[in-house]
């Protein structure tokens, strides 16, 4: 760079005649001017970020108690199931104590029935008789 001075300004060699002399005006015609400055607030951001927040928590907290519910519910089925398989092993026991031919003989003579003294069967193609069928007495 040059020693010249700051405050020095070249003026064209061959000035036209008439010109005004643009290096004595007190003032320039154009400034600088610098951009407004946008100012932008934060709070919609900050709203944003805590409704975000918010709503995740809510979320979190209705799956938190909605799984709590289903589970309540599940224990509670599952003891149903346990007190249904109780009374479904209860009935086949049941069922196959009645099934004895012990028992069916005592339920049929306490019902008046009598066995009887020669088996007889019936075929059902042609419908003849097969054995001698005789009554049963009332002797048993």
């Amino acid at each position: 760079m040059s020693a010249l001075p700051q405050s020095y300004v070249p003026t064209p060699r061959h000035a036209p005649a008439g010109a005004p002399d643009r290096s004595r005006d007190a003032e320039p015609r154009l400034l600088l001017v610098r951009a407004p400055q946008h100012t932008r607030t934060r709070a919609p951001f900050v709203l944003l970020c805590i409704a975000i927040l918010a709503s995740s928590l809510l979320g979190a907290l209705l799956l938190n108690t909605s799984m709590a519910r289903g589970s309540y519910e599940a224990h509670d089925l599952q003891i149903e199931a346990a007190q249904l398989a109780r009374v479904e092993q209860q009935l086949s026991t049941d069922l196959l104590a009645n099934k004895a031919p012990g028992q069916l003989a005592g339920v049929a003579r306490a019902l008046g029935m009598v066995p009887a003294p020669e088996l007889a069967f019936l075929r059902l193609s042609d419908g003849a008789v097969l054995g001698s069928p005789t009554p049963a007495g009332a002797e048993g």
